[in-house]
């Protein structure tokens, strides 16, 4: 009779166990926005290096930062908004600010000579700020960033990442596509 109630007691504080890591996990999914993004078109921001070229220009081909503030800095026009624009919007506003008054029809051709780069924490063996390459996953990240420590979860990861100028997080298997800019979190397993 006690042995049966040791037992009854050991499975009531197993099961209480079982609830307070499973309410502490903080698990939150992806929200479908996430996903999204990543079948979007490339938005420009902070620390991208562009390869501006106008045509018959010289003087004004060249490389160019998006700075801290989302701008960048363009002879003859000044700074132009690029945080959120697509590599074909930022072309659109160059070569219609430099067709006031400086160019009869520049032709202004963008591309992104640097990516800005992802950052990964936790559970990896050089947790840091990595280049980002297009086509990247999660688990070419962890590769780059060392792999695994032996406390790991290698299963799953939080991934941080600005959509629509919106900072969401969520839960996301290490085969998903990652993000200039994203924040990726290693987590420890718990056994």
């Amino acid at each position: 009779m006690a042995l049966e109630k040791l037992r009854t007691a050991a499975a009531l504080c197993l099961i209480g166990l079982a609830l307070t890591l499973s309410g502490c996990s903080g698990y939150r999914p992806a929200p479908d926005a996430f996903h999204k993004a990543v079948v979007q078109p490339y938005r420009l921001d902070s620390g991208d290096n562009l390869r501006i070229t106008v045509f018959e220009q010289d003087d004004l081909t060249n490389t160019y930062v998006v700075d801290q503030a989302g701008y960048v800095s363009f002879p003859l026009i000044g700074s132009v908004s690029a945080r959120g624009d697509t590599i074909q919007q930022l072309e659109t506003k160059i070569a219609g600010q430099l067709r006031k008054g400086y160019l009869r029809d520049p032709d202004v051709s963008i591309q992104v000579d640097r990516h800005r780069s992802f950052f990964i924490l936790g559970e990896v063996n050089a947790a840091g700020q990595y280049s980002y390459v297009p086509g990247m996953n999660v688990q070419n990240a962890i590769a780059i960033a060392g792999g695994y420590t032996a406390r790991a979860n290698q299963s799953n990861v939080d991934i941080t990442r600005k959509v629509s100028g919106e900072v969401l997080t969520g839960r996301v298997p290490i085969s998903d596509p990652i993000l200039a800019g994203d924040t990726i979190y290693v987590r420890e397993r718990l056994f």
